[in-house]
């Protein structure tokens, strides 16, 4: 008989995820319906419509696993499919990872001032990169997924049926593979946190140049440039999370059935509630949802004036 709290947090859990699914799912068709209409996207609505496919994969993966994990555990954790549920969320945990580290990457080479010869470099060659970008996340994830899959795989037929034997195959799990992972997801976060770090820089610094100049606080430029810095620091709070949560969830073996789902919501809080900053912080999408929220209100208003007195 599962608890009141247990409940609360399944459904807040089912939410969340519901409601990750369809910002993500209306970034997919709002930018793929772009696509097909211009043949083309721009670098940053190419990594953006990859981003939100990955995470609207890894989101219905994530509901589809816990439930089952939920409901089956004792079974679940002695059944030979086991291992093979690690490969995909490995591939769209890493590939989510690599995209938004080049997502930080385009708007920090797009909107940073900076100088140095490199940074000018990539300046002017960044739109041909992304492709490359992309393709490199593709491929770095799915080797790095099969690789910790024909381990792990090993790791359970070795020790798989053998009761005393699961310590041990936890101990390794923790000794080798944690730290294997967490040094593959390494690259990507210091790569995304340095490019941040770098655009935050740049953009305080032209903040604070323009704050000192006779009423700039009232700008329509300085108040843009305060909106990025305030979505740029939350992107790089619940990217950093994230990590940090990702990391504790390999470690540890379990919270119990009491905090199973919260630990989910927690888990997943980043990849649902990330795309809703971005599109506050973009004015295509975030004019675009507007419409769509509207449609409702327009369609009965409509319905009403055209309706005969």
């Amino acid at each position: 008989m599962l608890g009141s709290f247990t409940i609360f947090a399944m459904v807040a859990y089912v939410l969340l995820s519901s409601l990750g699914i369809m910002v993500n799912g209306f970034i997919v068709v709002l930018l793929g319906r772009e696509w097909v209409r211009c043949h083309q996207l721009s670098p940053c609505d190419m990594i953006l419509i990859s981003l939100s496919a990955s995470r609207l994969c890894l989101l219905w993966l994530g509901i589809i696993y816990n439930f089952y994990n939920f409901l089956h555990h004792p079974q679940y954790s002695k059944e030979f499919t086991h291992p093979y549920y690690g490969i995909y969320f490995d591939f769209l945990n890493m590939l989510t990872m690599w995209l938004a580290t080049w997502l930080s990457v385009l708007f920090c080479v797009k909107i940073a001032n900076f100088t140095h010869p490199i940074f000018l470099w990539l300046k002017w060659r960044i739109k041909g990169l992304v492709p490359w970008f992309l393709l490199f996340s593709l491929i770095i994830s799915f080797i790095f997924s099969v690789l910790f899959l024909v381990a792990n795989k090993s790791l359970y037929q070795a020790f798989s049926g053998n009761v005393t034997l699961h310590g041990l195959t936890r101990k390794l799990e923790i000794q080798y593979f944690v730290p294997s992972k967490l040094i593959t997801l390494l690259i990507p976060f210091s790569l995304f946190v340095f490019s941040l770090v770098l655009l935050i820089t740049s953009l305080w610094r032209h903040s604070w140049r323009m704050k000192h100049i006779a009423n700039s606080a009232q700008d329509p430029s300085f108040q843009a440039h305060t909106r990025a810095l305030k979505l740029l620091v939350s992107f790089l709070v619940l990217y950093t999370l994230s990590f940090m949560f990702f990391f504790i969830d390999a470690t540890f073996s379990g919270f119990g059935i009491i905090w199973y789902w919260p630990w989910q919501i927690v888990i997943y809080l980043f990849t649902c509630i990330h795309p809703f900053i971005f599109i506050l912080g973009n004015s295509q999408l975030g004019g675009a949802l507007m419409e769509f929220l509207l449609l409702p209100k327009t369609f009965w208003n409509d319905k009403w004036t055209s309706s005969p007195s």
